[in-house]
């Protein structure tokens, strides 16, 4: 698994709310879904993000943006501008004052706002479970990042554009993966750029001793590992891999693994119907009660806990 593969290896939508807005100015909406992560790719017009806290971003055509949740912002053709509409958990939609819209800015299919043809269009897509999103891609990722149109040529916007207002059968399906494509293709972008700050295991990954200890521990995470064995297989002393990896992932080497294990035992315990016992089993653990203790000391919950869904 090369780098970016394992770092990009999660985002799998399901359902994820997805629609095509569009404004006249003056215009502002106030974000408030919690939702873990959104795109928002600027089709005609131009655009601003207000986060609560920090710097504010503006979009013109052809740029993106990725919010990572759950802190609330507003979209607005001016900063200063007040919003008239509120996003909430589920893709409510309301009034500022708490009024519900009643449907009062549908547009059709998967369309929103003041009019088809807006000064402003833009097509949004949201993850709206945790789970959809690898845990490690979420702590990687800045709390809003951009791409500008020089820096990227999204090849998939007319496609989407064509696609979010069909209404035929298995078009969720399709917008899921259409979205889970957008996400990677501008990550992959973001991360080659001068503004990315990825975590220290990603950038230890193109270290030859720290990168091959990393690269068997994420192919092979069942294998029963011990320093030895890793050194073993990066081909230098058990001391110089725990000097090199810790002094470049910034934990243990077992410590890695641990944090490894449960991050992919998180995602199979939201993703299949596989038993704890067989989950365990997959991302090396013993039994099941020993990857229930473990669990439930790092993520404060039990697997069972954390598989149910929420409310």
């Amino acid at each position: 698994m090369d780098a970016l593969a394992g770092l990009l290896e999660g985002p799998r939508a399901r359902g994820a709310f997805m629609i095509r807005a569009c404004f006249d100015p003056p215009w502002a909406v106030r974000v408030e879904d919690r939702a873990p992560l959104t795109v928002m790719l600027m089709v005609r017009g131009d655009a601003w993000v207000v986060p609560d806290t920090g710097e504010r971003l503006r979009l013109r055509a052809g740029d993106l943006a990725i919010a990572r949740g759950p802190d609330p912002y507003i979209c607005a053709d001016d900063p200063g501008t007040e919003p008239r509409a509120v996003i909430l958990p589920g893709g409510e939609c309301g009034y500022p004052d708490g009024r519900p819209l009643n449907g009062s800015m549908d547009l059709g299919v998967r369309t929103w706002g003041d009019r088809p043809d807006g000064a402003a269009v833009l097509l949004i897509g949201t993850y709206l479970v945790r789970g959809e999103i690898g845990g490690r891609l979420l702590d990687a990722l800045p709390p809003l990042l951009s791409l500008t149109s020089e820096q990227w040529d999204c090849p998939l916007t007319p496609l989407l554009m064509a696609e979010v207002t069909r209404d035929e059968p298995g078009q969720e399906v399709v917008l899921d993966r259409l979205l889970d494509l957008l996400v990677i293709a501008a990550l992959r972008s973001w991360f080659a750029g001068p503004s990315a700050e990825p975590p220290a295991w990603y950038r230890a990954l193109g270290d030859p001793v720290a990168g091959r200890a990393l690269r068997l521990l994420q192919d092979d995470p069942a294998h029963p590992w011990t320093v030895a064995s890793l050194a073993a297989g990066a081909g230098v002393s058990r001391a110089a891999l725990a000097r090199r990896f810790t002094e470049l992932v910034g934990e243990p080497p077992m410590a890695y693994l641990t944090g490894w294990r449960l991050a992919l035992a998180a995602d199979r315990l939201r993703d299949t119907d596989d038993t704890l016992g067989a989950i365990a089993r997959q991302v090396g653990y013993g039994s099941a009660f020993a990857l229930s203790t473990a669990f439930k000391r790092v993520y404060g919950v039990s697997p069972q806990e954390y598989r149910a869904p929420t409310a």
